[in-house]
């Protein structure tokens, strides 16, 4: 017998929640608490019964999990690992793009990929295949010469009993 309840949040109103996380925690520079894992980066949002948690290790180089909890059972999860390509761009010049072109693709009300933004000559760029309740996408940022510079790799989706 599943322990899911009537109370799991529907496909779209789990992506609705999960665009407001994002833009509330990492695109913001905001949601951070206390490191959950040594030497992890953990930023956490909650709203009614649902609970966002963002957990990333490195800078330079990161690897993270996000998740979504209603009620306390786990619904919905991602991984990523990113990375810089090149000495074309550095951490905390991607980091900015990265934010910048988030904020946007969030005012958009949404979060998954087909998405295209240009800061400062940097292009950032995100592709994904599926949609919130099973995908993949790369997200990576060119320079103005067209060198690939950054590239995060994600997948992720529905967690079902």
């Amino acid at each position: 017998m599943s322990t899911q309840t009537h109370d799991a949040p529907t496909p779209s109103e789990l992506e609705s929640f999960i665009v407001r996380a994002k833009s509330a925690t990492y695109a913001a520079g905001g949601g951070r608490i206390a490191p959950v894992r040594t030497a992890s980066h953990d930023l956490e949002y909650r709203e009614d019964g649902l609970v966002y948690r963002d957990s990333y290790f490195g800078g330079t180089d990161f690897l993270g999990q996000e998740t979504v909890h209603s009620h306390d059972l786990p619904v919905w999860g991602m991984n990523y690992h990113g990375y810089l390509l090149t000495g074309g761009i550095d951490a905390r010049t991607a980091g900015e793009v990265i934010q910048e072109a988030l904020t946007a693709l969030y005012a958009a009300g949404r979060f998954l990929g087909g998405f295209r933004y240009t800061v400062g000559g940097f292009v950032y760029h995100d592709e994904t295949t599926g949609e919130v309740n099973r995908f993949r996408g790369t997200e990576h940022i060119t320079l103005p010469d067209g060198t690939r510079a950054y590239e995060l790799v994600y997948h992720g989706g529905r967690i079902l009993d």
